[in-house]
């Protein structure tokens, strides 16, 4: 072979290297586009799940034991003289503690679960109750000890591992010191106070991620998707019904760019979509797009989660300031307190920079429909129902007043139209649910504490 006709070899090796990373590369998009709607489910699934961190304890019992009897054998220890009759007693009692200990748990946490979506609303028990870390480990440590103690007293025979009694000891110490914590935090948790601090602050996180950016002195994306004219496909929903949880946004802006077309997402997050509904419309070259794949992209359940739902935090506080007003529970103290979250939520998402109906790719062309909440949307589930349930009370026509008053001080002009037209449907609703003068005017002044603050607009 002449010197003319051989390939080079470093740029052969060169090509094979790039083939073999697009491969690799596509191989992992194909694998991500397949199961990606299925990783979602379970690992929310798995974050609200009780059993997991027990299920965890239980293998790491498998793992420590063994190892800590061959490195008390090693070690030969014997600092305590601990014998056979002390150590079976230590263990049994262990034993008894921890299944003591975890009976009281489990009965007081569905005892607590009732009495919450009872009196709060059902929407916490996912969101709040089932996902505390405190509750999780707790038990886990005593399904730890517990497990741990029963493979102990199993093995104890003619030796006492004096290595293995002494960690099962300091597990008894820590179970009944996590258990006594563990009763005082409980009580903490279930108050209303705390319940609706958990979901202001969730809500908070999920309002940030949905819109990163400030509002600043800009304005919010208030491009509006106009159906570009020509071809257009529609794909339906092909499982059981159920309610929109998640979007995997990056997968379909990729899609709709190697096509070249555009991907519209008929439902909102958080929307309820039966079965053969449309769940996107297609346009150009995004018809091409393989309906698994897409199907791929969306991640349904049977309630709605906060991962992805900006409005479902309000939706939750309001939800337990109208339970509250309810005339069988009456408690329009535990009303004021959501009224604070929602004024907390509204303050953030207002100077947030809402998004538009469209998302770009890099190159800056539109890609994906996808429709979010817009401001006005929030202060109507922040507001409508609380005022018409609740402007007949002074505390709560009070605490409005102070909210919407704060938040037209502190927010930019862009969101003043919504507030103001609020504040004037309350100050329709209060005169027409106060006869007494008196009364009208005490209930027509702001008060951030709903009834006993000062009056007055804090920044």
């Amino acid at each position: 072979m002449t010197e003319t006709n051989r390939p080079a070899s470093g740029s052969f090796r060169g090509i094979l290297l790039r083939g073999a990373d697009e491969i690799d590369r596509q191989w992992h998009r194909v694998e991500r586009l397949l199961v990606w709607n299925n990783i979602y489910r379970a690992s929310s699934y798995l974050r609200s799940a009780l059993w997991t961190i027990p299920f965890v304890a239980i293998v790491l019992v498998l793992a420590v034991a063994p190892l800590l009897r061959v490195l008390d054998g090693w070690l030969g220890w014997r600092l305590y003289g601990l014998g056979i009759a002390g150590a079976q007693t230590l263990y049994q009692t262990i034993i008894t503690l921890t299944l003591s200990f975890l009976v009281f748990t489990f009965g007081s946490l569905l005892v607590a679960i009732q009495v919450a979506s009872g009196q709060l609303t059902p929407r916490i028990i996912a969101t709040t109750l089932l996902r505390d870390r405190v509750i999780k480990y707790s038990v886990g440590l005593f399904v730890f000890s517990l497990v741990y103690s029963l493979m102990a007293l199993n093995r104890l025979e003619r030796t006492v591992y004096e290595m293995v009694a002494l960690v099962a000891a300091i597990l008894g110490l820590a179970c009944m010191a996590m258990f006594l914590f563990l009763i005082d935090y409980a009580a903490r948790l279930l108050r209303p106070v705390s319940i609706l601090a958990h979901v202001g602050d969730e809500g908070v996180k999920v309002i940030k991620s949905v819109y990163p950016a400030t509002l600043g002195d800009g304005d919010d994306y208030a491009d509006s998707f106009v159906p570009p004219v020509g071809m257009h496909r529609t794909l339906t929903h092909s499982g059981p019904s159920a309610i929109v949880l998640a979007v995997d946004i990056d997968t379909i802006v990729s899609e709709a760019r190697r096509t070249g077309g555009i991907v519209e997402l008929v439902p909102q997050i958080g929307d309820f979509v039966a079965a053969d509904e449309p769940l996107f419309a297609l346009y150009g070259g995004a018809m091409s797009i393989k309906d698994d794949v897409l199907q791929a992209t969306v991640a349904f359940g049977s309630e709605r989660t906060l991962e992805q739902d900006p409005v479902f935090a309000v939706r939750i506080v309001v939800d337990i300031g109208l339970k509250a007003l309810s005339p069988a529970i009456n408690d329009p103290t535990t009303a004021v307190l959501a009224l604070d979250q929602v004024h907390r939520l509204l303050r953030v998402v207002g100077k947030r920079r809402l998004r538009g109906d469209t998302i770009t790719d890099r190159d800056g062309d539109a890609r994906l429909v996808y429709r979010t909440p817009d401001w006005e949307d929030f202060v109507n589930v922040a507001c409508v129902e609380i005022r018409a349930c609740g402007a007949n009370n002074v505390q709560i026509a009070r605490r409005l007043r102070a909210m919407l008053d704060n938040l037209l001080a502190s927010l930019p002009p862009k969101r003043h139209a919504a507030l103001e037209s609020e504040r004037r449907r309350l100050d329709q609703a209060i005169a027409s649910s106060y006869p007494i003068a008196e009364d009208r005017m005490l209930a027509s002044v702001g008060d951030s504490q709903g009834l006993g603050g000062s009056a007055g607009t804090r920044m």
